[in-house]
């Protein structure tokens, strides 16, 4: 007895595909976006990146001054927020 193979909904090609379809449907039905839904979808994306990264200089900074570390904390927090922020924006722009 061979095994079955598995169910069509958790195979990631059909997944992809259907997830595709979807929005070729829904774009078909709202026509393209307008200059100003473009302009704030490039608005999001720059905070979602600036946030994180701003955010880690800010604690980083405050940590090399309670230790008086040089820049030891702020550099890899710098790198880790602007990591952060660039993969939630690379996440968003994917689910839309």
């Amino acid at each position: 007895m061979s095994a079955s193979p598995p169910p069509e909904h958790d195979d990631p090609l059909v997944q992809e595909s259907r997830l595709r379809s979807e929005r070729h449907r829904k774009s078909q039905a709202e026509g393209e976006p307008s200059v100003g839904r473009r302009l704030a979808q490039i608005g999001v994306l720059g905070w979602m990146i600036v946030t994180p990264t701003l955010l880690g200089v800010f604690v980083g900074r405050w940590l090399d001054g309670k230790f008086s570390s040089g820049v030891f904390c702020t550099a890899p927090l710098l790198l880790a927020g602007l990591g952060l922020g660039c993969w939630s924006a690379w996440k968003w722009m994917k689910s839309t």
